[in-house]
């Protein structure tokens, strides 16, 4: 039994303004904002784009119980105000979610507050409309915007993640409203993201990252790859945010030019990143992050496991030297990112 009804679509009889109140009455327009109305053929139209049987099942909620079927994403995605086309990519994302290293659990409830961020990847952002541009990570554009709020009405009314209840972020964020990216590819001197993960050149992706802070990382002056990097290094470092999990980079074009320039490949960027994103056991220590006396305090700790631990992805106008770190939710390693093929299933 989901806390999501079966019964879960609407008839609007001439007044949209009544089907609105109707869905806040039954607490579905759990985000605050408004809803559109799950009126019937909306549904069937959004379920149109996914060949498998309705009640087919794309994610389980580990401490609730409650599952999410496609239909219920689809009630969703026409709640969120997406188009049917957007469908593929939130039922990838799901999936992806699902996966037990992701902690749909922890990344859902805990005081952290985290902010699901999706990075789309591929053909499907042309073809669906998908921001990589300027404002990538603000409002402006239906398909990144109705994308990231579909997700977070699935996590609050299908899987009831409720602020103050089961959700017991102590701040929150706005991200958690929406957040859903793309890698702009017109600039990217690098395989783009869903070839480096693996997949056909035409088999767009989702990438999901249980993100918490968003930190922008201005550098105007930098004209050297070490440069616009160590600004980004320190802000990956931070005392407020550190933590050996992972990081997603978000590097503008002005930045990206810049490393272009410099022959840079993304496995010395990142390489470079993880090089210089640390901090000595004796900061961590004075501030209480770790309570432990290190033999060595002098020692210096990486953010991340490893190189690997830091997605870089293309983003962004082309006017500005603003680049975005997110950091990991967890205070340790409780979740690492997950991808999936978008439109491919994997487990039929």
């Amino acid at each position: 039994m989901t806390a999501f009804a079966d019964s879960h679509t609407v008839q609007i009889d001439g007044d949209a303004l009544a089907a609105i109140d109707y869905c806040y009455e039954q607490g579905w327009a759990a985000d605050g904002l408004p809803v559109v109305p799950p009126e019937q053929s909306r549904v069937l139209a959004m379920l149109a784009m996914e060949g498998r049987p309705p009640e087919t099942i794309l994610a389980v909620h580990p401490a609730t119980g409650n599952e999410c079927s496609i239909a219920h994403a689809a009630v969703n995605a026409v709640m969120a105000g997406c188009k049917p086309e957007y469908f593929p990519v939130i039922v990838a994302a799901l999936e992806a979610m699902n996966h037990p290293d992701f902690n749909f659990h922890g990344s859902t409830a805990s005081t952290g507050g985290s902010a699901h961020l999706l990075i789309v990847s591929g053909p499907v952002v042309q073809d669906i409309g998908l921001n990589a541009d300027g404002n990538v990570l603000g409002p402006g554009y239906r398909a990144n915007a109705t994308i990231g709020r579909a997700i977070r009405l699935i996590i609050m009314n299908v899987f009831e993640m409720i602020p103050g209840i089961s959700d017991q972020s102590t701040q929150g964020t706005p991200a958690k409203y929406s957040a859903c990216v793309a890698e702009r590819q017109d600039i990217n001197p690098w395989p783009p993201l869903h070839v480096e993960l693996g997949y056909p050149p035409e088999v767009s992706s989702v990438t999901v990252f249980a993100g918490s802070a968003f930190i922008n990382c201005e550098n105007h002056g930098g004209d050297t790859p070490e440069a616009v990097l160590g600004t980004i290094a320190d802000a990956m470092a931070n005392l407020g945010t550190y933590s050996p999990g992972q990081t997603v980079v978000l590097l503008s074009p002005e930045h990206i030019e810049i490393i272009r320039t410099a022959g840079w490949s993304k496995a010395q960027v990142r390489q470079f990143l993880y090089d210089h994103a640390r901090r000595s056991l004796a900061d961590l220590q004075r501030v209480k992050k770790i309570t432990k006396t290190a033999p060595d305090a002098a020692q210096f700790v990486h953010r991340g496991k490893g190189p690997g631990d830091i997605l870089v992805v293309p983003a962004g106008g082309l006017a500005g030297g603003h680049s975005t770190v997110v950091t990991s939710w967890s205070r340790g390693r409780l979740s690492i990112m997950q991808s999936r093929p978008i439109g491919v299933c994997l487990d039929c």
